[in-house]
């Protein structure tokens, strides 16, 4: 499993090369070959000229031969492909093996798409104007899409960027994020040994100044990008005037917990939710609201799930929690449970680094709502819980933020599930389940901060291809 892994760029040279590292342990993975600005005009070259010759185009039934081809390859490679995963990212095994069979069947959602979705008609013959017409829409792929990933799903979300623009017959370029490179390099190579050509899809890792450019080039027609929130809105600002684009950043999910939810069915649920991954998911649990009546047992409820759970080696079947992805994010996870707890915040479990590279489960008592874990994104094995008296003032401190993405409540009172759906901000709201739930033929949409347009297989394949009419005017019709 380790090796060298070269440019995906045909006719590019390399400029430099990094290591990969195990972030539990530092050990070295791979080698990856790095670009410069030479590799990226390459690659745009390669792409755009492919996408202006349309006898290049590739029809849609050897599109879906690829993406079948590509499935059974991953399927093949699927235990290769999950403690790769574990390594390079730090996901727990267990958990990247869920995350392989998603990345799979997100390609079958593909193919679905591609044999389901169509055109429409436009009415015509409605009036004197419209006389002797009919109207109608065909989709085409949009342009060149250019990807930038993030690294805590470092097959699924490449796949998610990836897979769409493949099946929309657009050409791709692929950023992924620095720390998990090797994921994307074997998707992308597992897609041309299935049969696509390789100028249809090139992946390399460059430097963010680069890539910077990559992102503003007028060839580029879609940028897709999942990763913070600060990064995202600045490239969208340096984006060529017609490059439309989707930006998926994070959030600080909040949940409500009414006084009559089920305990025994919500709390593992919630510590799931909140401590999955080490707490490094865009829509993890972080913010809980709770009745004041069951406030506390809900708190010790979590401090015993997170106590129960096992921190250590990603690549492990018995991990539960792996680590962080940088040894700095440990430091200032660290940082913000300190002052919360230093504000008058309760710690209830964790709240200490169990090594350079990972960080108790910690469960936090009511912190002031001024803190950074009630304010930002902690994007770490940290749940914060907030007793409240009245529904709508909880519905009140979870709109407080700027962010908005999933939220969840647990209820077995229709009335108050449904009052906290048409009122709280989110753009979908999760019932008696944690605010992490996600199939990917679903929505799955930031808004405000948390980003711009629309996730999941079939919506993405929507960004990524326009309807193109055709008037058809007939003295017989």
């Amino acid at each position: 499993m380790t090796g060298h892994f070269p440019l995906l760029i045909p006719g590019a040279v390399s400029a430099a090369r990094e290591d990969v590292l195990a972030p539990y342990d530092g050990s070295r993975i791979a080698a990856v070959d790095i670009g410069d600005a030479g590799a990226v005009e390459q690659a745009l070259h390669n792409a755009h000229s492919l996408f202006a010759d349309r006898a290049m185009w590739l029809p849609t039934w050897r599109r879906i031969e690829i993406l079948q081809k590509t499935m059974e390859l991953m399927r093949d490679k699927m235990d290769e492909l999950a403690l790769e995963a574990a390594r390079e990212g730090g996901k727990p095994l267990t958990d990247s093996k869920v995350e392989v069979a998603r990345a799979i069947d997100s390609m079958q959602i593909c193919i679905e798409t591609l044999r389901t979705q169509g055109g429409t008609e436009i009415p015509m013959d409605v009036n004197t104007a419209s006389a002797g017409r009919m109207a109608f829409t065909h989709k085409l792929p949009i342009g060149v899409v250019v990807a930038v990933s993030a690294f805590n799903h470092p097959l699924n979300l490449i796949v998610h960027q990836v897979a769409p623009a493949v099946a929309s017959g657009c050409p791709v370029i692929v950023k992924p994020a620095a720390d998990t490179p090797l994921s994307c390099f074997r998707f992308v190579s597992m897609l041309r040994e299935a049969g696509l050509p390789e100028q249809w899809c090139q992946a390399a890792l460059i430097p963010d100044n680069v890539a910077a450019k990559l992102v503003a080039d007028s060839r580029v027609a879609f940028f897709s990008f999942i990763g913070s929130a600060r990064v995202g809105w600045m490239l969208r600002s340096r984006l060529s005037a017609g490059t439309r684009c989707a930006l998926e950043h994070g959030g600080a999910a909040p949940v409500i917990v009414a006084e009559d939810a089920d305990l025994r069915d919500a709390l593992p649920l919630l510590a799931k939710g909140g401590l999955y991954h080490a707490g490094q998911v865009c829509v993890s649990v972080q913010r809980v609201f709770v009745h004041a009546s069951i406030a506390r047992a809900v708190a010790d409820g979590l401090r015993e799930q997170a106590q129960s759970m096992r921190v250590g080696d990603p690549t492990h079947e018995d991990t539960d929690i792996g680590p962080l992805i940088r040894h700095a994010e440990v430091d200032r996870i660290g940082d913000w449970v300190d002052e919360a707890v230093k504000h008058g915040g309760q710690l209830l479990c964790g709240g200490t680094r169990l090594s350079e590279s990972t960080y108790a489960p910690t469960v936090l008592f009511d912190p002031p709502s001024d803190a950074k874990v009630s304010t930002m994104e902690i994007f770490g094995p940290v749940i914060c819980v907030y007793p409240f008296s009245d529904l709508d003032d909880a519905i009140a401190r979870a709109n407080a933020l700027p962010y908005s993405f999933q939220a969840a409540v647990f209820s077995n009172r229709l009335d108050i599930a449904t009052r906290v759906y048409s009122r709280i901000n989110a753009s979908a709201v999760m019932i008696n389940d944690h605010t992490a739930f996600r199939v990917d033929w679903m929505p799955f949409a930031g808004l405000g901060q948390s980003g711009l347009g629309i996730g999941g297989i079939p919506y993405t394949m929507r960004d990524m291809q326009v309807e193109k009419m055709m008037v058809l005017r007939s003295q017989a019709w």
